[in-house]
């Protein structure tokens, strides 16, 4: 495996993500999107979901609704997602800066910019591309645990969370045009990444 573009065609032959949504995620570019990239933190999706599920039967998942519910009130409803003091005031936290920062979550959308959720307590590197892959469509690839260990299972190791993704990064934008081919028709750079960080978990939690 010489480069993530061989990385991507060997995966776009093992893994199929035609009965996800376009971009994988669900929801991508929803508020419920972003809520998410924070309650799946350090725990498996179906708990994140849990709290998801949650949110969404006592409509809570706006801004103003989740930047106003009592502290007490969210941690009890994010329970199943675990970390949920931390959680509660991260999310919190984002939702409040958000609105006054930049108004509405559409604007957000919009305008936010790697830097700024960097700078929110709770995003790290991961969690900040994830919103801007899957919330915001900017061209960020996510890497998580399951990329790091596929790249060690192939014999890479690298020092920082950056230095991998600059690897993905580059052997795609390198053969953006030969992936294009592969599929027969247009593709965005943050679909290609949506698709590849995608194939990645999917492959990894089939065990392989």
């Amino acid at each position: 495996m010489n480069s993530s573009y061989e990385l991507f065609v060997f995966l776009k032959q093992k893994v199929d993500l035609s009965a996800f949504d376009k971009y994988w995620w669900p929801e991508a570019g929803t508020f419920t999107c972003l809520v998410s990239t924070i309650l799946g933190q350090n725990t498996r999706w179906q708990n994140a979901n849990k709290s998801i599920e949650n949110l969404k039967k006592l409509n809570l998942l706006s801004l103003e609704k989740l930047s106003e519910v009592p502290r007490e009130k969210l941690i009890e409803v994010i329970t199943p997602s675990g970390f949920k003091n931390q959680k509660s005031k991260y999310i919190k936290a984002l939702c409040a800066n958000i609105l006054q920062d930049f108004g509405d979550f559409e604007t957000f959308k919009d305008s936010v910019s790697r830097t700024w959720l960097l700078e929110q307590k709770g995003i790290g590197p991961e969690s900040a591309d994830g919103i801007c892959a899957y919330v915001c469509f900017q061209d960020e690839m996510v890497v998580d645990k399951y990329t790091n260990n596929l790249l060690k299972s192939f014999g890479y190791e690298f020092e920082s969370y950056d230095e991998l993704k600059a690897w993905l990064e580059y052997g795609i934008n390198e053969n953006y045009d030969k992936i294009k081919e592969l599929y027969g028709r247009e593709l965005s750079l943050n679909e290609i990444y949506c698709k590849f960080h995608g194939k990645i978990v999917e492959y990894m939690k089939k065990g392989k």
